[in-house]
């Protein structure tokens, strides 16, 4: 069993227990049902940088990234610094997150927040958007074509936006449908944690134009993102560039500086 396998059977044990304790009509009683979502998509097509800055203490690759900041820190440093969107893990025990991340954030910025989390029930998105999500990661290598059907389509009523996360051609063909927004290629390997840009390059002309490009993981110079902007890929996603130094924010400040003087 690979470490994304263990990832998925924990997930679903964490969910019936979830589900066990707070009822569904809880997460509805949220203010942030009425709330009308931010779209990361338009702020993506309407950007030259297109950075999304990731908030994630530690990953099973890296052990500990960073526990030093708090997460108002880090997203008001990511926001002040021209992100175009947030990524914030809510895993416990393999990212060190939380829900309360993502509350956190959402009380600190007012850009599009993305609930970053394995998502294999419904019960996780009405979560989501209880906690001010205002989009969903979906996973096409741990869900079937049906799965992410009926996941999007139940995001989308909620008013959530969807991005799908692929790392190869037969996760896409399984997965494209109207229901997605955006899609992103992993150029880090769930599996084996083998990390390569080539990941997104190859698959760049298999991705529909209706859909985002976005680049995801192991993006770490101003050169690989403008070695990508070619391609078609409007979003990157940076999280362990920024959050292993000693200020997310700055970091990200001066990279997305960099990147528009480019």
């Amino acid at each position: 069993m690979n470490i994304l396998d263990k990832i998925i059977v924990d997930k679903k044990r964490e969910v019936i227990l979830k589900k066990s304790i707070i009822p569904v009509s809880q997460l509805e009683a949220s203010v942030f049902f009425e709330k009308k979502t931010l779209s990361l998509r338009a702020n993506l097509l309407n950007s030259t940088s297109g950075i999304i800055a990731e908030h994630k203490r530690r990953s099973p690759s890296k052990a500990e990234i960073n526990y030093s900041f708090t997460v108002e820190e880090v997203t008001k440093g990511y926001e002040n610094a021209g992100a175009r969107g947030i990524s914030v893990l809510t895993d416990g025990k393999y990212f060190g997150g939380s829900l309360d991340d993502l509350l956190l954030a959402r009380a600190t910025v007012n850009i599009p927040l993305l609930r970053k989390e394995f998502i294999v029930d419904e019960y996780q998105i009405l979560e989501a958007k209880a906690h001010g999500a205002d989009l969903i990661l979906l996973i096409a290598a741990v869900l079937t074509r049906d799965e992410i059907k009926s996941l999007s389509e139940f995001a989308k009523s909620l008013g959530l936006e969807v991005l799908l996360e692929v790392h190869n051609q037969e996760e896409l063909e399984k997965s494209i449908m109207p229901t997605l927004d955006m899609i992103g290629v992993n150029n880090r390997n769930l599996k084996t944690f083998e990390v390569s840009l080539d990941f997104s390059k190859q698959l760049a002309n298999q991705i529909p134009d209706d859909f985002v490009k976005i680049s995801e993981s192991g993006i770490s110079s101003t050169e690989a993102i403008n070695e990508l902007k070619p391609f078609g890929y409007r979003g990157f996603l940076i999280g362990e560039n920024f959050m292993k130094t000693d200020n997310a924010g700055q970091a990200a400040t001066e990279f997305i500086s960099r990147l528009n003087k480019i």
